[in-house]
C-alpha cells in the first residue's frame, strides 16, 4: 500500500464553475465530499496511491453544474470516472475498475475469499435498506440484525481484521456507510452498534489507522443533520 500523503482538497465546484478539460488524458473522479457511494471509490484510489494520477473533481450537489449532465455523465449521478475516453459509474464496478490501476490488488487471489467477497457485495444494498428503513421505526430494535450480518461476516476468516482477512474492496464497500450508521445512530438513538459486536468494534478500529480511509470521513455534525433532515423531521 502507499501511503496516503495529506492532500489538498479541491473546492466543490457549483453551477457557476467551468467545465474541466475532457478526454485530456488525465483521468478525473467525479464526487461529492458528502457522499458514501463516491466514497468508496476515492478511498481505493488513495489506497492504491493514485492520487497523482487520478485528479478528483468535486461537485456541489446542491447547487450542481449543468455542463455535468450535459457533457460529462448523462446519468447525472456520482461517482463517475473519466478514463480512457469514456465515462463511467456505479461505485461497486469503479472499486474494481480501480483496482485495476497500477498497486497491490483489493482483492486476493484464494477461490474461497473471492466467493465470498461476491456474496458481500451482493448483500451490500440489503445492509443499507435494512439500516436506513429501521431509521423511520426502531433502530434499536430493527437495526441490529443487520449489524449481527456484519459481525458473523467478520468471523468467515481469522488471518485478519478484515472481511476477506486482510483489506480488500469489500471493506471499502461498507465503511461509507457503516461510518455513517454509527454516528448518527449513536447521536440520534443512543444505539451502539459495536455493543456485544467484538469482531465489528475491532474493523472499525482498524480501518480508522488506515490513511487512505481517515481522509475521506464526513463530518460528524454536517451528517447528523443531514440524516435528521431526511429521516427524522418527516415522521
Amino acid at each position: 500500500m502507499a501511503t496516503a500523503a495529506q492532500e489538498n482538497l479541491p473546492p466543490p465546484l457549483d453551477s457557476k464553475a467551468e467545465l474541466p478539460p475532457l478526454f485530456d488524458g488525465t483521468p478525473r473522479l467525479y464526487i461529492s465530499y458528502s457522499c458514501p457511494f463516491a466514497q468508496r471509490v476515492w478511498i481505493t484510489r488513495n489506497y492504491k496511491g493514485l492520487q497523482d494520477k487520478i485528479k478528483l473533481v468535486p461537485l456541489n450537489l446542491q447547487d450542481r453544474p449543468a455542463w455535468y449532465k450535459e457533457k460529462v455523465y448523462p446519468v447525472n449521478k456520482i461517482p463517475a470516472l473519466e478514463h480512457n475516453g469514456k465515462v463511467i459509474g456505479e461505485s461497486l464496478d469503479l472499486i474494481k475498475y480501480v483496482d485495476n490501476f497500477e498497486g497491490p490488488s483489493l482483492l486476493p487471489d484464494d477461490p474461497e475469499k473471492r466467493k465470498f467477497a461476491d456474496e458481500l457485495f451482493s448483500h451490500s444494498d440489503t445492509f443499507t435498506n435494512d439500516v436506513y428503513t429501521s431509521f423511520k421505526g426502531d433502530p434499536t430494535k430493527q437495526a441490529g440484525p443487520a449489524f449481527d450480518y456484519l459481525e458473523k461476516a467478520l468471523d468467515k476468516f481469522d488471518d485478519g481484521p478484515f472481511f476477506l482477512g486482510q483489506f480488500s474492496q469489500v471493506d471499502i464497500a461498507y465503511i461509507p456507510f457503516v461510518e455513517r450508521f454509527q454516528i448518527f445512530l449513536s447521536e440520534e438513538f443512543k444505539y451502539d452498534i459495536t455493543a456485544g459486536r467484538p469482531k465489528l468494534a475491532a474493523w472499525i478500529e482498524e480501518l480508522n489507522k488506515l490513511d487512505a480511509y481517515k481522509s475521506t470521513k464526513a463530518d460528524p455534525k454536517e451528517l447528523v443533520e443531514f440524516y435528521r433532515s431526511r429521516f427524522v423531521a418527516k415522521q
